[in-house]
């Protein structure tokens, strides 16, 4: 992998918070996976424990592959669920540590703060040790309300509970905002100058609909996503939303309650121009690339169809970032990325 003389500049990705047009089309993935990188760069890559040095070495290699493909930032996400007790029902397989109403009062949820930051306190410092000038992270606290209550549960059990238990349903929510609200706040406190803006990744929805009714959405989940979106507001950052699947039936209140982009869009579920179409004058929109078309396609198939669709896009929007709909995991062949790469290059040069 040539180094390149790309300048990065943070800037780009924050005019599409703010719902502008960049000067420069961004570039914007909600992640590429450490075994993508590894399979591209030819070696494998994987993080060191909390040695310092050795995330050093890790952050400054992972960063370094974004800035070579000229992202102007990289996604860094402490992810919440990961170091839950009884962590995996989001996986699939199992039921979650919280069942009844004497798990949630049992459950140590006041012992999850200084895990977390036990975790994910070296990697934050290792990122501000590395970061190259003109580059930020964006992303922040990683999962979101309903992901967290999954695993805490399960989904088909929290579905359940909605019925059974209708008040355990409502405090859990309520409970799991609180840590959020506690784990934003020290986040944006004293990591708001690594990040150009914060995110939440939260998938509410699947091909057809919403995972629970946009009414139980709105009521339980909508209220805790307004808390950490204050909070983020409240320091002078945007917020980005993450949801995968057909969340139509929501977007709207999502809007009000303070979200400043969007991402994550499948051709199954909707063209990206409906995107463009329906909410390009309120928030900034990033994607556009479905997936199937990186893995189906030959590298000048990619080339061409991220070219047209994406000077289209460029065209019709204001706040816009290109990406893949969704992220980079290891089975996206490297030429269908880098057709990718090479097509927003070509945008930029026009």
């Amino acid at each position: 992998m040539k180094i390149t003389d790309f300048i990065p500049n943070y800037t780009h990705l924050l005019d599409v918070l703010h719902n502008r047009r960049p000067k420069r089309l961004p570039l914007y993935e909600h992640h590429i996976d450490a075994p993508f990188i590894s399979k591209a760069l030819g070696e494998e890559l994987v993080p060191g424990g909390n040695n310092k040095k050795d995330l050093e070495d890790y952050y400054r290699k992972v960063i370094g592959f974004w800035k070579v493909h000229t992202y102007d930032a990289f996604d860094y996400e402490a992810a919440i669920c990961d170091i839950f007790p009884g962590h995996g029902a989001i996986m699939g397989g199992m039921a979650g540590p919280i069942q009844t109403r004497a798990d949630f009062n049992n459950y140590p949820f006041d012992e999850i703060p200084n895990i977390f930051w036990e975790v994910y306190t070296p990697h934050l410092e290792a990122i501000r040790s590395v970061l190259p000038p003109g580059m930020k992270a964006y992303g922040g606290c990683g999962y979101g309300i309903f992901e967290s209550a999954q695993d805490l549960v399960g989904f088909e059990n929290l579905c359940l509970m909605q019925f059974m238990d209708p008040e355990l349903f409502k405090d859990l929510f309520n409970k799991i905002g609180q840590l959020y609200s506690t784990l934003w706040t020290e986040m944006v406190r004293d990591y708001s100058d690594i990040f150009v803006f914060f995110r939440m990744g939260d998938d509410l929805g699947h091909k057809t609909s919403t995972m629970l009714a946009p009414d139980t959405i709105i009521k339980h989940i909508l209220p805790q996503y307004k808390k950490v979106i204050d909070i983020v507001h409240a320091s002078g950052k945007k917020f980005l939303l993450h949801s995968c699947g057909n969340i139509f039936s929501i977007m709207d209140d999502l809007i009000e309650i303070g979200i400043d982009a969007k991402h994550s869009n499948e051709d199954q579920i909707a063209p990206f121009d409906k995107w463009i179409d329906d909410y390009n004058d309120k928030i900034g929109l990033f994607g556009g690339i479905d997936l199937n078309t990186l893995i189906l396609n030959t590298y000048d198939g990619v080339f061409e169809e991220v070219l047209e669709n994406g000077l289209r896009y460029r065209n019709k929007a204001k706040g816009f970032g290109l990406g893949s709909g969704n992220s980079i995991p290891e089975y996206v062949p490297v030429e269908g990325f880098q057709a990718m790469i090479d097509a927003v290059k070509e945008i930029r040069q026009r």
